[in-house]
C-alpha cells in the first residue's frame, strides 16, 4: 500500500476506555440559527448582540474535510452535518460533495430547521447528501412559534419537508423535543402526520444540554409516557434498535403504518453504547454531548500538523474517553458545570 507523506491507513475501529468503538462523527459547520429555541438557544441569552464565531475562526471546507477523513480512516463511517443551523453555512453544499467522496463513509446525513430546505434540497441530493433530519417540535402554530422564538410559522418547515420528499430523501425522519406544558399536548398529533405520510417521528426526551435552558427534572415527558400517550391512539409494538449504538428505542405501528421512536437519554441513558465523536464549528473535538472540554485540532492543522500528527491527537483523544454523563445522571451523581458545552455549538 503506497502513502501520502504524513498520512495513516485505514486502521481498526479505535476503542475507548469501555471498549466502545469510534464510529459516529456529527459535524457542527457552524454555531449560527436562524430559530431561538427555548432549549438551545434561548432569545434572551441569544439576542441580535450576540456574537457568534468571527468567519476566520470557523474551520474552512477544506479543513472539515481533512479532519473528517482522518477519523473516518480510524472508525468512523457515519457522518451527521448538524449546527446551529448547517444550512447557513454558504455553500453548504460544496462541503457535501466533498465529504460524499470520502472512501468509508457509508451514511452521510443532516440535521435541519428545514426552513431553507425549499431552495436547497435538489442540490444536496445532487451533492450526495443521503438522508434528512428534521427538527419540528410541534405542528400546533402557535406552540411551534412559542418554542421557536417566533422566528417561523409550521408552514414553513412543512415545506421544507414536502421538498425535501420531492427532491427524492425518503423517509424523512423528525425529530421532537418533548417539554411538559409547552408541546406534550400535541403528541398524538405529530404521530399521525407522520404515520400518513410515511415520515419517521423520533421523540426527544427535555435534556440538560448546555446552561442556558434552564432545564428542570419535572419538565422531562419520560419516554414511556410518550409511548404510553401514542399506544393509546396507535397501538404500538416494541423492536429493536438497527444496530448497538442507536440512540432511539424504536416502536412500530401494529398497524404497520411504519414506526417511532424515542430517545431518552434523561429515563433511559445509551451511554453503554455511545459511539459517537463530535466535531465543533472551529475544531473542537468532543467526546460527549454533555462535555465540558474539547481537544484542539484547528491550532495544529494551521500550524503544519501531518496527517499522522493529527490522528494521533484523534486516537489519543478517543482512546482516553471515559465520558458516561447520562449514566452517571441517572444514579444521581450528575454535577452541572458552568462550563458544559452548549447544544448550539456542537450540534444535538
Amino acid at each position: 500500500m503506497v502513502l501520502d507523506e504524513g498520512t495513516l491507513p485505514m486502521t481498526a475501529p479505535l476503542l475507548d476506555t469501555f471498549n466502545r468503538p469510534l464510529r459516529d462523527l456529527r459535524i457542527s459547520v457552524t454555531d449560527r440559527c436562524n430559530f431561538r429555541c427555548g432549549y438551545c438557544m434561548p432569545e434572551e441569552v441569544f439576542g441580535e448582540r450576540y456574537q457568534f464565531l468571527k468567519r476566520e475562526k470557523l474551520l474552512t471546507f477544506e479543513e472539515i474535510e481533512r479532519v473528517v477523513r482522518l477519523i473516518v480512516a480510524q472508525g468512523a463511517v457515519k457522518l451527521r452535518l448538524t449546527g446551529g443551523e448547517p444550512l447557513m453555512r454558504q455553500d453548504f453544499d460544496r462541503l457535501v460533495g466533498m465529504l460524499a467522496r470520502i472512501d468509508g463513509v457509508e451514511d452521510l446525513a443532516m440535521t435541519t430547521n428545514a426552513y431553507f430546505l425549499p431552495d436547497k434540497a435538489h442540490a444536496l441530493k445532487a451533492a450526495g447528501l443521503q438522508r434528512i433530519t428534521v427538527s419540528l417540535d410541534s405542528l400546533d402554530n402557535e406552540t411551534f412559534r412559542a418554542m421557536n422564538g417566533g422566528r417561523a410559522d409550521v408552514g414553513q418547515v412543512l415545506a421544507g419537508i414536502d421538498a425535501a420528499v420531492e427532491a427524492g430523501f425518503a423517509p424523512i425522519k423528525i425529530n421532537a423535543v418533548v417539554k411538559r406544558g409547552v408541546n406534550d399536548h400535541t403528541l398524538v398529533e405529530m404521530a399521525r402526520y407522520a404515520r400518513e405520510r410515511g415520515h419517521i417521528l423520533r421523540f426527544i426526551e427535555y435534556m440538560d444540554v448546555g446552561t442556558l435552558n434552564g432545564w428542570r427534572m419535572e419538565n422531562v415527558v419520560t419516554a414511556k409516557e410518550i409511548i404510553e400517550r401514542v399506544h393509546a391512539a396507535f397501538p404500538l409494538d416494541a423492536t429493536s434498535r438497527a444496530y448497538d449504538s442507536e440512540t432511539a428505542l424504536r416502536f412500530k405501528y401494529q398497524d404497520g403504518a411504519g414506526e417511532i421512536g424515542v430517545i431518552a437519554s434523561v429515563t433511559r441513558p445509551f451511554c453503554g453504547d455511545c459511539s459517537r465523536l463530535r466535531l465543533s464549528p472551529e475544531g473542537q473535538i468532543y467526546t460527549c454531548l454533555f462535555a465540558v472540554e474539547g481537544t484542539d485540532l484547528r491550532a495544529p492543522l494551521r500550524d503544519g500538523a501531518t496527517d499522522a500528527e493529527l490522528s494521533a491527537i484523534i486516537a489519543q483523544t478517543w482512546q482516553a474517553r471515559t465520558d458516561r454523563y447520562s449514566e452517571i445522571r441517572g444514579e444521581g451523581g450528575a454535577v452541572i458545570s458552568p462550563d458544559k458545552i452548549q447544544m448550539y455549538y456542537i450540534g444535538g
